[in-house]
């Protein structure tokens, strides 16, 4: 089974992909080439692709806008607005859904934090709606961070390891294999039959 290489050993992005990296990691090697080291884990991986196709990401100051006295409608600019998540704006959004205790998806957010990046001054808060609704893909979240955690739920789900007294300390000894591996980092029970010498130990003794 193939190990993950040290960063500086490896030459390509394709071949970067193949391994999972907490987000620490992504940080630290972001700060050790000089590019920007801030956002979300797809943004620190976006800037590690741009790294390896010649482009230095540098991180770019936040320019603060001033907030205006701005009346929300569907037509309403997000940054003109000084748009922020707050109560007011969940209850406009609510209003408008039809959802009494609306709550801003994780999509909205990506696309709230992207139109800033962006200093998109087109986005409206009707383009907002679209991301709500799923008709519009202007931003996603990035679900890599919640690998583990699915990794994790899938192993604890799965009756055939119930043999391990510790499913949580098994699971993880096993994810520290996977993540370090080239395979795939959904789980598979092929995993448990591969590591299954690192797992002996959890095993509930009979």
């Amino acid at each position: 089974m193939e190990i993950r290489p040290e960063f500086k050993e490896i030459k390509t992005f394709d071949e970067f992909i193949k391994y999972y990296w907490y987000k620490e990691e992504l940080q630290k090697i972001c700060m050790e080439l000089g590019i920007d080291h801030s956002g979300s884990k797809g943004d620190l991986n976006h800037n590690i692709e741009a790294y390896f196709n010649g482009q230095i990401i540098k991180k770019v100051k936040r320019v603060s806008v001033k907030k205006k006295d701005v009346e929300l409608t569907l037509d309403t600019k997000l940054l003109e607005s000084g748009f922020a998540m707050r109560n007011e704006y969940r209850e406009f959004f609510g209003k408008q859904v039809g959802v009494k205790n609306f709550k801003f998806t994780a999509d909205m957010a990506a696309a709230i934090k992207k139109v800033r990046q962006e200093k998109n001054k087109d986005f409206t808060v009707r383009d907002l709606i679209d991301v709500y609704y799923g008709k519009s893909d202007y931003a996603k979240y990035d679900s890599s961070a919640c690998q583990w955690n699915k990794f994790l739920k899938a192993f604890c789900q799965d009756e055939r390891n119930n043999v391990y007294k510790d499913k949580l300390k098994a699971a993880a000894a096993l994810w520290k294999q996977v993540r370090l591996s080239t395979l795939d980092k959904v789980y598979d029970y092929s995993m448990v039959d591969i590591y299954r010498d690192v797992l002996e130990e959890f095993r509930i003794m009979e």
